[in-house]
């Protein structure tokens, strides 16, 4: 078996570990209220917790799309929530040149999956020493995954994990393969089930991403089911009204009933074997 990450020690209780917050850093309030519960409910269940919130959105439909508060000001206000709630944080990197601007406030940098293949940009992730989460991109089956593993070990980086997030079905919706959280853990790194991007409807003629959160819960029962390390959801107090990806975000006060039955879940799975 693989090792644990270092800032996700999830295989010390047994239980997967999350990465959850926000889609975006969109006002001084919101990221603030969405980690203190998120911490709270973590906390009591014996879940290894990461927050994570974009400080900037680059792959937007519209031009007119919200993208952010500013990229200094959005990572200073990662940085105090690291300092103020103690977890690792997580954020999106899209250039080569954020990933060493990035790496002063958050503990984790996300490659966004569809810049997974971008080889500069996995290296300069891997050059910061941070751990990197890879997303599977859309267009790319789970074994070809593998390609990215090795770049990332080419590069020196052993710190790193994959998530899964779907595959594009049709012009207008994703599905997930279930057999593609085992296959990539074959590469002996973690893999993540992204529970709510795996759920958007792309490509929607308004400009903005659909969704169906409806069914984040299925979502996340089968991830547990076959296996993943971790799930990463996005959650917002009013999806309705966030300023990005609401479609098919999770209602905050929703947030503590789903990671209970995870819980639940897991704890059955470790029985069995």
């Amino acid at each position: 078996m693989y090792p644990s990450l270092p800032l996700l020690k999830y295989t010390e209780t047994g239980n997967f570990f999350l990465i959850a917050g926000p889609c975006v850093i969109e006002d001084h309030e919101n990221p603030f209220q969405v980690c203190a519960r998120l911490k709270e409910i973590t906390d009591r269940l014996q879940i290894p917790f990461a927050f994570k919130a974009s400080y900037r959105k680059a792959n937007r439909s519209s031009v007119t799309s919200f993208t952010g508060i500013g990229d200094r000001e959005g990572l200073e206000l990662l940085g105090e929530i690291r300092k103020q709630f103690g977890v690792p944080v997580v954020t999106d990197i899209h250039s080569e040149e954020e990933a060493a601007m990035a790496a002063e406030y958050v503990d984790i940098l996300q490659i966004p999956a569809f810049l997974c293949r971008q080889t500069e940009l996995l290296h300069a992730a891997a050059r910061t020493g941070k751990c990197v989460n890879v997303k599977k991109g859309q267009f790319l089956s789970p074994e070809a995954m593998e390609q990215v593993a090795g770049k990332m070990r080419a590069f020196g980086s052993s710190n790193f994990m994959l998530t899964e997030r779907g595959t594009t079905f049709g012009y207008q919706d994703l599905v997930v393969d279930f057999r593609g959280v085992p296959t990539m853990q074959h590469n002996g790194v973690p893999v993540v089930v992204d529970i709510t991007h795996s759920l958007q409807q792309p490509n929607q003629s308004a400009g903005v991403t659909g969704g169906r959160p409806d069914m984040i819960e299925t979502i996340g029962r089968a991830a547990i089911a076959v296996g993943a390390d971790g799930i990463f959801m996005e959650t917002h107090p009013d999806p309705a009204h966030a300023k990005s990806d609401g479609a098919n975000m999770l209602r905050l006060d929703l947030a503590e009933q789903l990671l209970e039955h995870l819980v639940a879940i897991r704890k059955t799975i470790n029985n069995l074997v």
